[in-house]
């Protein structure tokens, strides 16, 4: 069977951290992810409590709604931004707000 990988022991904190920070809801949490169509929004109340872990897409998503670097939110030595949404601007993924704009 094999030895299973090893999980981050913050990764729940760190999601639920991200989540307030940014002051939104489960709900408005899973359509800032852009997954409301994928999954029932008592998911992310499972990631928050370390029931399930999300997978690595969805880690990524959060990172980029988040504006962090991956590895802040699955390196258990490193802690996340004291602002968020971060700095780290996604190459290739425009911001909800660009593409507003431009669509004016």
């Amino acid at each position: 069977m094999g030895n299973p990988r090893p999980k981050p022991k913050r990764l729940a904190e760190k999601l639920r951290a991200i989540r307030q920070a940014l002051g939104l809801s489960q709900t408005q949490m899973l359509k800032r992810l852009e997954h409301e169509e994928k999954m029932h929004y008592g998911r992310i109340s499972e990631y928050e409590g370390g029931k399930r872990e999300p997978t690595l897409m969805t880690i990524l998503q959060y990172a980029r709604v988040a504006g962090v670097h991956l590895e802040d939110i699955v390196d258990d030595e490193l802690d996340l931004p004291a602002k968020l949404p971060g700095k780290v601007r996604y190459r290739g993924v425009k911001s909800k707000s660009t593409s507003r704009k431009k669509a004016r």
